[in-house]
């Protein structure tokens, strides 16, 4: 039996299959990152919702695995020498869970860090430009009379998809033909800066054919489809 009584967060979430990886997320861009790897590798994994509108990021069990309190984050029952792993970071989750399974990340070293450099262009780019954007289109900062922290980024944004543009005109994904955890990071970000923020006219995404083809690819995936919507929002698994 594996025991995680000793992580305060199963109090507030109890796990009713301690055996599997315990994933503590919220459908966003960087929730969904984990569970789409998690649906892609077939790891058994149970699913809790973190909830914003109740603030239970900021509730001292969930703090006492990321004190970022920030989503998604994990326990594997079954970490490294048998023993239980805590971990948050999208970026970090997904290169654990690939070398876990052996899955979606180069077996040979310069084609390994190659997807890693991408995973990094999305965390220290992708993510945090298009976060604003949103932020300064769609959410309290579109009232701002100045318009030009929302230009700031939209430039910034248009420039990002160019560099993926050119890097998937001859490419099915990031790496070539072979789908990896770079995929997994970076095109839930791009759909929800289309989707979700509303921000597809602004951007120009029509200027950018290989990122849509990709990202037309990407959410056609089975797991992908099915990881898009875990954790439910309405508190189900």
């Amino acid at each position: 039996m594996n025991d995680l009584s000793t992580f305060p967060i199963t109090k507030k979430w109890p796990a009713r299959h301690p055996e599997r990886i315990q994933l503590y997320s919220l459908p966003t861009p960087n929730g969904v990152k984990v569970s789409i790897m998690l649906e892609e590798t077939a790891l058994a994994y149970e699913p809790h919702l973190v909830r914003f509108d109740h603030n239970d990021q900021l509730s001292p069990e969930f703090m006492s695995l990321n004190p970022n309190n920030k989503i998604p984050a994990i326990i594997d029952p079954n970490g490294p020498d048998g023993k239980p792993l805590a971990l948050f970071e999208s970026g970090a989750i997904l290169i654990y869970l690939a070398e876990k399974s052996g899955q979606f990340l180069p077996p040979d070293a310069a084609g390994r860090y190659e997807t890693i450099q991408w995973v990094m262009f999305q965390m220290g780019g992708i993510g945090p430009m298009f976060g604003q954007l949103g932020f300064f289109h769609k959410f309290a900062g579109k009232d701002y009379d100045d318009k030009r922290p929302r230009d700031r980024y939209v430039a910034e944004s248009k420039r990002l998809l160019g560099v993926l543009n050119e890097r998937l005109e001859k490419r099915t994904w990031i790496m070539g033909d072979t789908y990896t955890i770079a995929d997994i990071a970076i095109f839930p970000w791009v759909r929800n800066l289309i989707g979700f923020y509303e921000a597809g006219n602004l951007v120009g995404i029509a200027d950018f054919p290989h990122v849509t083809r990709a990202l037309e690819g990407f959410v056609a995936r089975p797991a992908v489809a099915k990881g898009l919507e875990i954790p439910n929002r309405d508190g189900a698994a």
